[in-house]
C-alpha cells in the first residue's frame, strides 16, 4: 500500500518527509518506501519535544549565502556510457524513470532497467551509487590504451525558482586485468567502494536473509583478496595488500557489525531508518556511520584520533566517538572519578578543567552543522550508557581473552585497555581468518 502511494508521489512529483516520535514503533518500517522513492526526510526521535526534534527541524529550513533554501525539486540524472560500458542501476533516493536507452545493461543492480532516474527532492549533501557492467563484445574487443567515457546529466529546480542543469563527463583508461592488474589496483577508491557495497549490502538485506548477505559480503572480500593480495599458496603469513588497499577488509568489518545489517537489538522501524540514512549520506557521512571516528583527549598532548579498538579506553584518557547518529564523549575511570570528586572546580586543577572542555566544544562543533541532529550522550566507563561506545569498538580485548594480555582482575583496567564482554570476533581473528582463506589452494 506504502510503495503504491510512494510511486504514485514521485510520479507527481511530491517529496514525503516523515518525523517520527514517539517511544514506541510508529510504523517507520512500512512507510519507508515514502521518503526513499521522493528524496524525503526520515527524522527519528523519542518526543517532538526534545531539542534533538526541534533543531533538527529548524535545519531544514537553513539558507544559503544568498538567502535561499538549501534544496532543490523535480530533480533528474541521465547516465550516458560509451559503448563498452552499461549502466546497470542506481541506489538511492529515487525512482526510475524508465528510459531504455543504448547504455542500459540487462543485468540490474538496484534500481535498473533505465538510464535515467527522478528524484523529487534533493540536497546539497546527497549522493547516489551508480553500478556499471563493462561489456566485452568479441567482435568489438575493448581498445586496450583507450578510454572508456561516463557522462551524468543531472537537471533540477533551485529554491530560487531557477531551473539548473549540470553536466559532468569522466574518462578512465582501460587496462587488461590479466597483464596490467597493478593500473586497476593504484585505481583502487577504497573509501568509495566500502560506502557502494554498504548499498549494495543493505538493498539485498531489504529482500534477502540477513545471513545470506553477510555470506555475500564475505565471499566477495575473499575473491578481492586472492584477486589484489599478494602471497604464496597456502602461507597466510605472506599475504600482503598494497595501500590502497589496507583499510578496505577493516571497513568490511565494522559493516558486518554495524546496525545496517544487524537488525538484533533494533525495531524494524531503526533499521529502516539507518538503512534510509545510509543509501542518502555523502562519502565522509557514510564513512563515519560504517566505522566511527574516535578522538582520544588526555594530558599528554593535543587530541589525536586512535582506533576504533577496546584498547583506547584508558583510565586518564576521554574518549570523543562520531558515529554520526549518536555524538559520545567517554570519560576513563581515573578521569570520572576525579570529575564526581570535583576536582575541575578548583582553581589548581585548571588544566583538568581545560581537559574535560575540550571534547564539549569539538563535540558543539559537530552538532552545529549535522543533519540530523544527533543524539549527545556524555558517560563515565563502568556507566550504563558507555555501551554506546562499548559496542562499536573492536573488541581485541574481551572477557575470554583478558587473561591472555598478561592481566590479572586487579590490572584488567591499567594500561592496555578495557575488556568487552562479547563473543563477537575481533578484527585480528576476522583479518587472520580472511588470509587463511584467501591463500588457500582449495579455495
Amino acid at each position: 500500500m506504502y510503495e503504491n502511494l510512494a510511486a504514485r508521489a514521485a510520479a507527481n512529483g511530491h517529496i514525503i518527509d516523515i518525523y517520527s516520535c514517539a517511544l514506541d514503533q510508529t510504523g517507520l518500517h512500512e512507510m519507508k518506501y515514502c521518503p526513499n522513492f521522493t528524496g524525503g526526510h526520515i527524522v527519528m526521535g523519542d518526543s517532538f519535544n526534545s531539542t534533538l526534534f526541534k533543531q533538527t527541524f529548524q535545519r531544514v529550513f537553513t539558507k544559503d549565502a544568498k538567502g535561499e533554501f538549501k534544496m532543490a525539486f523535480g530533480a533528474s540524472l541521465e547516465v550516458k556510457t560509451s559503448r563498452e560500458l552499461k549502466v546497470s542501476g542506481a541506489i538511492g533516493s529515487c525512482v526510475s524513470l524508465h528510459s531504455k536507452s543504448s547504455s542500459v545493461s540487462d543485468t540490474e543492480v538496484g534500481i535498473g532497467g533505465t538510464s535515467q532516474w527522478k528524484f523529487c527532492g534533493i540536497s546539497p549533501g546527497n549522493t547516489v551509487g551508480i553500478f556499471f557492467e563493462i561489456v566485452n563484445q568479441h567482435n568489438a574487443p575493448i581498445p586496450q590504451g583507450g578510454r572508456g567515457c561516463i557522462q551524468f546529466i543531472t537537471q533540477y529546480q533551485h529554491s530560487s525558482g531557477q531551473r539548473k542543469i549540470r553536466v559532468t563527463t569522466i574518462a578512465r583508461n582501460w587496462a587488461d586485468a590479466s597483464a596490467n592488474l597493478h593500473h586497476i589496483s593504484a585505481g583502487f577508491d577504497q573509501e568509495a567502494a566500502a560506502v557502494l557495497m554498504a548499498r549494495l549490502a543493505c538493498f539485498r538485506a531489504e529482500g534477502d536473509d540477513g545471513a545470506d548477505v553477510l555470506r555475500w559480503l564475505d565471499r566477495t572480500l575473499i575473491r578481492l583478496c586472492q584477486k589484489f593480495g599478494e602471497f604464496n599458496k597456502d602461507d597466510p603469513v605472506s599475504f600482503r595488500f598494497s595501500e590502497n588497499f589496507s583499510l578496505y577488509p577493516q571497513f568490511m568489518f565494522h559493516l558486518r557489525r554495524s546496525q545496517f545489517l544487524q537488525v538484533f537489538n533494533n525495531s524494524p522501524d531503526e533499521t529502516s531508518y539507518y538503512r534510509h540514512m545510509l543509501v542518502k549520506e555523502d562519502l565522509n557521512n557514510s564513512l563515519i556511520m560504517i566505522q566511527p571516528i574516535v578522538y582520544a583527549y588526555s594530558f599528554s598532548g593535543p587530541p589525536e584520533p586512535v582506533l576504533l579498538d577496546t584498547s583506547s579506553i584508558q583510565p586518564d584518557r576521554i574518549l570523543l566517538m562520531d558515529t554520526f547518529f549518536h555524538i559520545v564523549i567517554f570519560h576513563g575511570e581515573t578521569i570520572a572519578q576525579w570529575r564526581k570528586a570535583g576536582y575541575h572546580n578548583s582553581p589548581e586543577h585548571e588544566n583538568f578543567r581545560q581537559l574535560l572542555q575540550a571534547p564539549v566544544d569539538d563535540a558543539q562543533e559537530i552538532l552545529q552543522t549535522r543533519f540530523p541532529m544527533p543524539r549527545y550522550i556524555d558517560c563515565d566507563q563502568g556507566g550504563s550508557q558507555a555501551r554506546f561506545l562499548l559496542s562499536k569498538v573492536n573488541p581485541s580485548i574481551t572477557h575470554n581473552n583478558m587473561y591472555n594480555w598478561g592481566q590479572t582482575p586487579s590490572n584488567a583496567m591499567e594500561g592496555s585497555g578495557a575488556p568487552v564482554l562479547t563473543d563477537d570476533v575481533s578484527l585480528q581473528v576476522f583479518m587472520d581468518h580472511l588470509k587463511k582463506l584467501a591463500v588457500s589452494s582449495s579455495s
